[in-house]
């Protein structure tokens, strides 16, 4: 693995984590949105993540875990799926979505765990974003030992 490989999947996880604090920001966004029907109602998003190895993208052989095929070369965002998991139903009579019933259906976001979701991703960035640094910090120094 060279060290400009470092750039490829500091990016590749910098590019999932914004895909991740996109799905947030909607989730939050959206958490207070109502409707007289559950087929409409706002389900919570959330990122799938994969990780892509040495011998996905094609790779020449220069990984030091060759013999193990081990080498990590990024992630990639495999989609986005929707939170299946109950909506909340209230008694809202005069709430001018209610159904037939008097119901009025409310998203299954969170709002804590999604913004502790957004704090991680956000750190998450902020690592990666650090690596790209770092790398280039050591291809500077290697760059001055000639002289």
């Amino acid at each position: 693995m060279s060290l400009a490989s470092v750039f490829n999947i500091a990016g590749s996880g910098m590019s999932a984590q914004t895909t991740r604090l996109n799905t947030v920001a909607s989730n939050i966004a959206n958490a207070e949105t109502v409707s007289s029907s559950i087929d409409q109602t706002y389900r919570a998003r959330h990122p799938v993540f994969a990780t892509l190895f040495q011998g996905a993208q094609g790779g020449n052989g220069d990984s030091l875990f060759q013999n193990q095929d081990a080498a990590g070369k990024g992630v990639q965002v495999l989609g986005v799926v929707e939170d299946q998991s109950e909506l909340q139903a209230r008694y809202e009579p005069n709430h001018p979505a209610a159904d037939a019933k008097g119901y009025v259906y409310y998203p299954n976001v969170n709002v804590v765990e999604e913004m502790a979701d957004m704090i991680s991703a956000s750190r998450s960035f902020q690592t990666n974003a650090e690596m790209m640094n770092t790398a280039k910090t050591m291809m500077q120094k290697v760059l001055t030992l000639g002289q």
